[in-house]
């Protein structure tokens, strides 16, 4: 017998197909009783899709207005998780995301039942998503990398560093990562031999792709936190470790995910992990998070928070002739 959710589809199915059916039929096609076909077609009506019923002799189902179109099995949670996850790809960092979303959810209004395509329109009418700036990655190669993880196909191709330099990478690929606005690919690179991490955005594929590879085990459990840290903290020149004196979520909801990592320690204490190429940048960040805070390193940090103290000082003193008190620092 077929699963319910594959039976109710071949059930729509088998009613779109043909005018008329008689409850003999359906139950000969499904290989179901004609009590289980009852129990399906009022299944179908609880998702609001039009089935019409007559008994006697020639009696049977049929859809009704609004059912002739491709069935889409969706109950209330994920009609609007549906909505929901393309209203915010329309803001995503993918070439063109936009346009494409808002001709899915067209889509999706001329399959949904009625029921739930008020749900979903009431929805849409009240997000407004708002237009984020930046560089954007094509779909197109987003699929060629997700090809190559499953595939285990090493990826050849140009790439931009951080610092401007570029040159070819010969990759691994083991999994594509998404923080925020940013693509990432993390893979092993066979010239450095250790993992590495890299914006989608600044990679051009070079074809064809390299030889297939056996896969290495991954350098970590959790790797969700492995690449957090790898993308925020580690390519940084300067890379900061703080206890702040505020809970874990009380932290993580000042410090954005792309910004750096947060680690509890107990209920009223965390560890920050976070990094810059600037001092005064790393400086502005802990003090504007709004705790209090011990840095456990680096030590340059320590002395630059002094050097800023003593600026902020003469801002906010100055001396009753206009010049500025001269303070250490």
């Amino acid at each position: 017998m077929l699963e319910t959710s594959a039976r109710l589809l071949r059930l729509l199915g088998l009613l779109q197909a043909h005018r008329h059916w008689s409850g003999t039929e359906l139950a000969e096609r499904l290989a179901v009783s004609s009590r289980t076909v009852r129990r399906d077609v009022d299944r179908l009506r609880l998702l609001g899709y039009p089935i019409e019923a007559t008994g006697g002799v020639g009696g049977g189902y049929r859809l009704g207005v609004g059912g002739s179109l491709p069935p889409l099995l969706l109950d209330d949670e994920e009609a609007v998780a549906v909505a929901v996850g393309l209203r915010t790809a329309a803001g995503g960092a993918v070439t063109g995301i936009a346009e494409t979303s808002v001709r899915a959810l067209a889509k999706l209004d001329q399959v949904l039942p009625s029921r739930l395509r008020r749900q979903v329109a009431t929805l849409n009418s009240a997000v407004v998503t708002m237009p984020a700036l930046g560089p954007t990655v094509d779909a197109s190669l987003l699929a060629a990398v997700a090809a190559s993880v499953r595939d285990r196909e090493r990826l050849r191709f140009d790439y931009v560093a951080h610092d401007g330099s570029s040159g070819v990478r010969d990759v691994e690929p083991y999994r594509l990562v998404t923080s925020g606005r940013r693509w990432y690919l993390f893979g092993w690179d066979t010239a450095r031999s250790d993992w590495r991490t890299f914006r989608a955005d600044r990679m051009s594929l070079r074809v064809p792709a390299g030889p297939r590879f056996t896969p290495r085990p991954l350098p970590a459990d959790d790797l969700a936190h492995y690449l957090t840290v790898a993308t925020t903290t580690s390519p940084h020149r300067y890379q900061a470790v703080l206890t702040m004196y505020g809970s874990a979520r009380e932290v993580a909801d000042e410090v954005p995910p792309t910004l750096g990592t947060v680690e509890p320690v107990d209920d009223g204490r965390c560890t920050l992990r976070i990094g810059s190429d600037s001092l005064d940048q790393l400086a502005v960040w802990v003090a504007a998070f709004g705790f209090e805070f011990d840095v456990r390193e680096p030590p340059e940090l320590v002395e630059h928070l002094r050097t800023l103290t003593a600026r902020l000082q003469r801002a906010a003193w100055p001396s009753r002739d206009g010049h500025r008190n001269r303070l250490p620092g």
